[in-house]
């Protein structure tokens, strides 16, 4: 059972994790308020988001080294402190540009923030905790994403834009003291040689990739900007992939991907991460755009969806260890394939309540699978590759959470093509999404079915999980 601590310590990175998450999508409300103090167009203010996806995705890589540079409680006390007090600096910037730099560093901040205190969590925590351990975390991260739009609806109808941004700030401050109280220093641990060839492949890679994503999603840029700078990505990508592979002290270890649960977690939870990441993003357009509604009602029908990930939350760990996570993985992937589909069938005629219980639904399905990747990821994990593979898992999710809001417009923009109207456009892109949520699903059938035993207990009625059962499943896998 964790302890006190414990738990204190995975709600204040839960804390964090909100934060980060939220701050990458409620801007999206506030863009034409924001366009308007600031002297500039609704669209160039997207800018201010992919700066802040930009950076994050670039410097994730990066915590591994630095946490073991200067060890993990320094590392995490200093990223609370640069994206409390770039928060503040964006508050109040007079302009554009100067908006843009501060979420720059705001992304650098996060970018450490997450990384370094899942770190910690994992590091404290025993194996049979760590489903628990991950559940704190992960629910309110999944949160964000749906609270935006409300809570973005909300400040920019009945406050101004600026509290978007100076709500982190006491809630940093919060986390600071809590933190300083929480982490027990610790002395840095041996650091190996900084990749720079790794640093400038991979940075590089990840952000013309991040790039490409916010070209594809803007209706204003041409096909052969997205199309060069894809190509520069892949390129770049695949030179980094080589380089890591072949060099001694790599700044992201690829070698962590020969664990099958592991990689499960890094590719296939991706995916759903994607499509976890777009739901939130398509459902308050389509409710706004074609139902003609205001985004104080859009938002509170969202949020329908956050009412099925804490519903669920008390009993993830229970259905874990119950179930394991090969048949849990399998169901909350085709759970979210069908409520995901089955947003295709709203119209503006269907009853609040039918769009609210599919909502929510598809809420407790994105909450048992996502806790479900996030605890298998480490489950057979050796302790000496926990800072290689917590870098790998936080930088392949968070690129998956900003291509998810890609795969959506292109899928928006590819219906529109297809069909006649707005309401069966969208219709195209949830089918889209539903299709692409059942390859996860492959990826679990293919699970072996003690996979990730080692983080479970034995519950009432169940046979018991033992140590020769995950040795047998690492041995056939």
């Amino acid at each position: 059972m964790l302890d006190s601590r414990q738990r204190g310590t995975a709600l204040l990175v839960a804390g964090c994790f909100f934060m980060e998450m939220l701050d990458g999508t409620i801007v999206s409300t506030a863009a034409p308020r924001i366009a308007a103090d600031l002297q500039t167009t609704p669209a160039s203010v997207g800018l201010i988001i992919t700066a802040y996806l930009v950076t994050l995705a670039v410097l994730i890589p990066l915590s591994g080294w630095l946490t073991a540079r200067f060890g993990p409680r320094r590392v995490f006390l200093a990223a609370i402190t640069v994206f409390t007090l770039a928060s503040l600096a964006c508050a109040f910037a007079p302009d554009l540009g100067v908006l843009v730099a501060m979420r720059v560093v705001q992304g650098a901040g996060g970018a450490m923030m997450v990384p370094v205190g899942r770190l910690v969590v994992l590091a404290g925590t025993a194996k049979q905790d760590l489903p628990r351990a991950v559940a704190y975390i992960v629910w309110p991260g999944l949160a964000a994403p749906v609270l935006a739009p409300l809570l973005g609806g909300v400040i920019t109808t009945y406050a101004s834009w600026h509290w978007i941004f100076l709500l982190n700030v006491p809630l940093g401050a919060l986390a600071l003291l809590v933190a300083r109280r929480l982490i027990a220093p610790g002395a840095p641990g041996e650091t190996p040689p900084l990749d720079i060839a790794g640093v400038l492949l991979t940075c590089t890679g990840l952000a013309a990739l991040t790039w490409t994503a916010h070209l594809v999603s803007e209706a204003r840029s041409t096909p052969v900007e997205a199309a060069v700078t894809g190509a520069i990505a892949v390129v770049v990508l695949a030179a980094a992939v080589r380089h890591l592979l072949r060099t001694e002290h790599p700044l992201v270890n690829l070698r962590t991907l020969d664990v099958p649960s592991f990689r499960a977690s890094a590719l296939d939870g991706s995916l759903y991460m994607a499509v976890v990441s777009a739901i939130p993003f398509l459902l308050p357009l389509l409710f706004q755009e074609v139902f003609g509604w205001s985004a104080v009602k859009s938002g509170a029908v969202v949020l329908f969806v956050f009412v099925g990930n804490i519903g669920i939350k008390p009993a993830t760990t229970y259905l874990i260890n119950r179930f394991g996570f090969r048949p849990l993985l399998i169901v909350s992937t085709l759970g979210l394939a069908v409520a995901t589909a089955g947003c295709a069938l709203f119209t503006a005629a269907t009853p609040v309540a039918v769009i609210a219980v599919v909502a929510a639904l598809g809420g407790v399905a994105r909450s048992v699978g996502l806790t479900g990747y996030s605890t298998i990821a480490f489950s057979e994990t050796r302790p000496e590759r926990l800072r290689d593979a917590n870098a790998l898992f936080a930088t392949s999710h968070q690129l998956a959470a900003g291509l998810g809001v890609a795969i959506a417009a292109v899928a928006l923009r590819g219906g529109a093509e297809l069909t006649d109207g707005p309401r069966p456009a969208y219709a195209v892109a949830f089918v889209v999404l539903g299709a692409l949520c059942l390859l996860p699903t492959v990826g679990a059938l293919r699970l072996h079915p003690a996979a990730g035993d080692a983080v479970r207990t034995v519950v009432p009625g169940q046979r018991g999980v033992t140590q020769s059962t995950v040795s047998d499943s690492r041995k056939s896998e």
